[in-house]
């Protein structure tokens, strides 16, 4: 990882495979002798906030197929939905596996999905 300034972990990839690549970021860092902290790393994160986590998981995964043309199991498992203290739960995991910064991609009512996120998610996280 010489040359690398930064690393982006997609929405489409798992918590659990995010933290692998996470470790892979880090040692190929240490390989090239550099300090972790010369690497950001974020993860993108499909979100939606409902208090109906049925009608959330829903309506993500009808976004997801509209989006990658197709239903895909592993996509749609990557996806953080429910009410708040689900979604609070499943992006911790995200952090501790390694992301410093979490792009939060609502997949519909993109205006009501960042208020919720701002007011019921993300003071939780802090």
């Amino acid at each position: 990882m010489r040359l690398g300034d930064g690393f982006f972990g997609a929405g489409s990839t798992p918590t659990a495979k995010f933290a692998d690549q996470v470790q892979i970021v880090r040692g190929a860092l240490a390989e090239a002798g550099r300090p972790a902290a010369d690497i950001p790393i974020a993860k993108r994160v499909y979100v939606a906030v409902d208090e109906d986590a049925g009608r959330a998981r829903s309506q993500m995964n009808a976004a997801l197929e509209r989006l990658y043309g197709r239903r895909v199991a592993d996509i749609e498992a990557a996806a953080v939905t429910g009410p708040p203290a689900d979604c609070v739960h499943e992006l911790r995991k995200v952090a501790d596996a390694g992301a410093e910064l979490i792009l939060f991609t609502a997949m519909f009512d993109q205006a009501g999905q960042a208020e919720r996120l701002a007011a019921e998610v993300i003071p939780q996280l802090g």
